[in-house]
């Protein structure tokens, strides 16, 4: 850890301009420009309630903001790692001719899906005032979710970019693996009606305990046990150590295949 500061002290100027660059170029040429990153999942949740208030939201208190939590997580997951998949091969041109540490440019793409995500939390607030949500000091916790959510979208991300290089097919098949996460984490459904066994099996996706640790903040106005605090912050440092640990292995090959 102490290396990934001292080397984005060092490139700390490249860094800034690399999450600029990150933000520009997602919203290039787009009419409603960083709206989008408000706009998007306010969107994709108008449809999910659309489409499961009838069906699944009856009995379920604040659904809008129930769903709001899954989408929220969701959405930052995806852009997070579909985006540091993508790191090195989209800058490879500039990997073949700079020796930087590689994975600044995955950091930079997470920051920059950071900014996003804060953006639409701000929403999620609004709109989790408007739906009577009681807000207190248990919302401050959210910072933990938050960082733990971030450091394994890191983690996941180095994994994914390491793997894409040597395997273009990792880009379809995560695709198919988005897919069935999201509907294995509960964004849209509770789990109430299955067996206690089902539920404990449901906390070995790590996307659902975030999501999870927001609705028992947000939604119960209670703080997670320290056990759940625990098993998040598991999650987040075990794939970011699986995650540098492929970057240590292969660092030297990337090159060849980019």
């Amino acid at each position: 850890m102490q290396k990934l500061f001292n080397d984005l002290k060092k490139n700390r100027f490249l860094f800034e301009e690399l999450v600029k660059r990150d933000f520009k170029v997602k919203y290039k040429r787009t009419v409603f420009g960083m709206a989008w990153s408000i706009l998007s999942p306010l969107l994709n949740l108008l449809v999910l309630v659309l489409v499961f208030t009838k069906l699944l939201g009856r009995d379920t208190p604040h659904y809008t903001i129930y769903i709001f939590c899954g989408t929220l997580v969701m959405s930052f997951f995806r852009e997070s790692t579909r985006g540091g998949m993508n790191s090195l091969m989209d800058n490879g041109a500039i990997i073949s001719k700079i020796n930087i540490p590689k994975y600044m440019f995955l950091l930079s793409n997470n920051v920059s899906s950071l900014i996003n995500f804060m953006l639409t939390l701000s929403v999620f607030f609004v709109l989790s005032f408007i739906d009577g949500i009681s807000f207190g000091w248990h919302f401050f916790m959210l910072i933990n979710a938050i960082v733990c959510l971030t450091v394994f979208n890191i983690g996941v991300g180095l994994i994914l970019s390491a793997c894409f290089v040597f395997f273009r097919d990792t880009g379809y098949l995560y695709d198919v693996l988005l897919t069935l996460i999201n509907y294995l984490s509960a964004v849209f459904y509770r789990i109430d009606s299955f067996s206690l066994t089902v539920q404990r099996l449901f906390l070995c996706n790590p996307l659902y305990c975030y999501i999870h640790y927001f609705r028992v903040i947000v939604l119960d106005g209670n703080v997670p046990s320290l056990q759940f605090h625990l098993l998040c912050l598991f999650y987040a440092v075990f794939f970011l150590m699986i995650g540098f640990w492929f970057y240590k292995k292969f660092n030297h090959q990337f090159i060849y295949y980019m």
